[in-house]
């Protein structure tokens, strides 16, 4: 019976590829806190709160996005059917008959 073929788009993206999502993520929150303090200086009244708040907490939740690795089901790896691990050989047990040890 011949073994289930791994799909390549069952492999976890490259490191290099997932850095580069991150990365991108991490920017965007960091570009929005930017405006966050930019609407500081225009907003008036009490809504100024708001853009504070952001400009405050957004970092936070841009540093948590930026390492949050996925691991879904199609990061795990799966061995290919050749490859099989061997199982631990047993020590042989010593010969009863007594002529090895007059040798």
């Amino acid at each position: 019976m011949r073994a289930k073929s791994v799909s390549i788009t069952e492999l976890p993206p490259s490191p290099d590829a997932e850095r580069h999502s991150r990365m991108i993520k991490y920017a965007i929150a960091q570009g929005i806190r930017v405006l966050c303090i930019v609407a500081v200086f225009f907003v008036p009244g009490w809504w100024v709160l708001i853009p504070a708040a952001g400009a405050v907490f957004l970092p936070y939740f841009a540093v948590v996005a930026a390492n949050n690795v996925r691991r879904g089901p199609g990061t795990a790896v799966q061995r290919p059917g050749a490859i099989v691990p061997a199982a631990p050989v047993a020590p042989a047990a010593p010969s009863s008959t007594g002529a090895e040890r007059h040798a």
